[in-house]
């Protein structure tokens, strides 16, 4: 019998194309002569044409994902039977939790400074559409859209979300007599979640290109700036999970962070190996319940909820890269233009899905929010696939964080179970 040749992964891949692509880079700058053959049909040629090509179908996956993942998201919150008491709280303490991730995000990058010494502006040259700056008042009436098809047309996604959840409570508290509108968003969320999946496939040779000419053009100066980047995103992960959620956790319930940890480690391991939030939804719930006595009748509920709506470690990881790509092009954010990506983050994250490599897709959303050039994610592409890992660690102990404190407030953890060691 031959043996099964054991399949490179994704994150594997990326992670050998971010090196291999590096190294090149490097190799070229420094040891082979310039000539108009690298510069032209290399750097300017091939690299820049699968590069870009890899981030314009990233940009087209955008506006149809987003919308369908809300309003398929939304429709299954909107059922008030459904929802209740529990439905609200949970939701609350998500987008609470997710407006918090995103606050130490900024708050810790712009500490670390992750972007400064690095000048992306020689990399090439870029359109820059800073932001115009508008009164609080605009841009809160800046969320309702005049036209909602044009607000897809133009990828106003601010105003695609408001639309979007607004769809899906309406088509939840039609029922079965709008079923069919239903199915259709439905099936073309699941299109949209292969799609997604299909030209994820092809990041690994984007990456490389990306990578390639980013090196080649500014050599070593970049990978100073890359090490800040993961430091403040893997710092900010870190506050979040085990100052922010332990933090939350005691305040709320009085339990023992550190049995919840010792309890909920082998899952948060398992979610770092996949850096999917869906995969481990079945082992969160069982685990909720066998070692920490939290009814199934809430896991159930709050943990694909939160597989859906809740992602704080993709949060972070925007607001961190928000203040990469603003140092790195020299540009100026304000306190409305960080007020605005708060906000557009919070929101962005419930139409996350629970795959790897999504959230990089909707940090284009975030950058439009600000008029920040999206070719800042050529240079944390490589690296975000890494750390990607981390930030679904911390996605899948903010869900079974939050359904520990509903459960505990409605009485539905059985303290007993919590407190005994379980092997």
């Amino acid at each position: 019998m031959e043996k099964e040749k054991k399949k490179i992964g994704l994150t594997t891949k990326i992670f050998i194309s971010l090196i291999s692509g590096a190294l090149l880079g490097i190799v070229l700058r420094y040891l082979v002569p310039e000539s108009a053959f690298i510069d032209k049909f290399l750097a300017n040629g091939v690299f820049y044409v699968i590069g870009n090509g890899f981030l314009r179908l990233m940009q087209m996956l955008v506006v149809p994902l987003v919308f369908c993942s809300l309003i398929c998201g939304s429709m299954s919150m909107g059922d008030s039977k459904t929802i209740g008491k529990v439905g609200i709280k949970t939701v609350v303490f998500y987008i609470a939790t997710t407006a918090a991730a995103i606050s130490v995000a900024l708050m810790i990058a712009s500490v670390v400074n992750p972007g400064i010494g690095l000048n992306m502006n020689e990399i090439q040259a870029v359109e820059q559409t800073v932001a115009e700056r508008t009164s609080l008042a605009d841009t809160l009436l800046n969320f309702i859209p005049t036209n909602p098809i044009n607000a897809l047309a133009q990828g106003t996604m601010l105003q695609i979300i408001v639309f979007a959840l607004f769809i899906g409570i309406i088509l939840a508290k039609l029922g079965e007599s709008a079923s069919t509108v239903a199915n259709f968003f439905s099936q073309f969320n699941d299109i949209m979640m292969q799609m997604t999946v299909a030209v994820m496939k092809v990041a690994p040779y984007g990456v490389f290109c990306l990578i390639a000419k980013t090196f080649l053009s500014i050599g070593f100066e970049a990978f100073i700036p890359l090490l800040k980047y993961m430091f403040a995103v893997l710092i900010a992960l870190a506050v979040q999970c085990f100052v922010v959620y332990m933090g939350m956790l005691k305040a709320f319930t009085g339990l023992s962070p550190v049995k919840f940890i010792r309890k909920f480690a082998p899952v948060m391991g398992f979610a770092f190996s996949t850096a999917t939030s869906n995969a481990t939804i079945p082992m969160s719930i069982d685990t909720l319940g066998k070692k920490m006595g939290v009814s199934r009748k809430i896991s159930s509920f709050t943990v694909p909820l939160g597989a859906t709506i809740n992602m704080d470690g993709t949060a972070i990881m925007q607001g961190v890269a928000v203040i990469f790509a603003a140092q790195a092009f020299n540009i100026n954010l304000t306190t409305s233009d960080l007020l605005m990506v708060i906000a557009t983050a919070t929101l962005a994250s419930i139409g996350t899905a629970g795959v790897p490599g999504v959230g990089l897709i909707t940090l284009t959303m975030v950058f439009n929010s600000v008029g920040l050039p999206i070719e800042a994610i050529s240079l944390i592409m490589g690296v975000d696939r890494i750390l990607d890992m981390a930030r679904t660690t911390v996605n899948v102990t903010g869900d079974a964080v939050c359904t520990t404190i509903v459960a505990a407030q409605d009485g539905m953890v059985n303290r007993e179970i919590f407190q005994t060691d379980i092997v």
